[in-house]
C-alpha cells in the first residue's frame, strides 16, 4: 500500500508561487504579489502561460483540470489555484 503524504495549502502556494517567479518572473523574486493578486490584470501570465501553468499543476499533483474547470476562478490568483488543487485532491482520496 503506497503511503501518502499530507499536503497543505501552504505546500501549494509555495510550490506554485515559485512556478510561477521561475517561469513568468523570469526567477526575479523582486515583483511582489499576494495570494489574491490576479495573474491576468497584473500581466504576469498571458492565455499561453494560463496553458503552461495547468500542465504544471496536472503534473505535480496527479490530476486533470476538467473542461469546465478552466475558468479564471480556479487558475488567476494563487489563492484560488491552492483551494482548486486541495478539492481536487480532497476528491480523489
Amino acid at each position: 500500500m503506497a503511503q501518502t503524504n499530507q499536503i497543505t495549502i501552504e505546500d501549494i502556494k509555495k510550490r506554485v508561487r515559485q512556478f510561477i517567479i521561475d517561469n513568468f518572473l523570469f526567477g526575479s523574486e523582486d515583483v511582489p504579489f499576494t495570494d489574491e493578486d490576479s495573474f491576468l490584470e497584473k500581466g504576469f501570465i498571458d492565455s499561453t502561460g494560463v496553458l503552461e501553468l495547468i500542465e504544471f499543476i496536472e503534473e505535480n499533483y496527479s490530476l486533470k483540470a476538467e473542461d469546465d474547470e478552466l475558468i479564471p476562478e480556479n487558475f488567476d490568483t494563487l489563492g484560488n489555484i491552492s483551494k482548486y488543487i486541495m478539492r481536487k485532491i480532497s476528491r480523489a482520496s
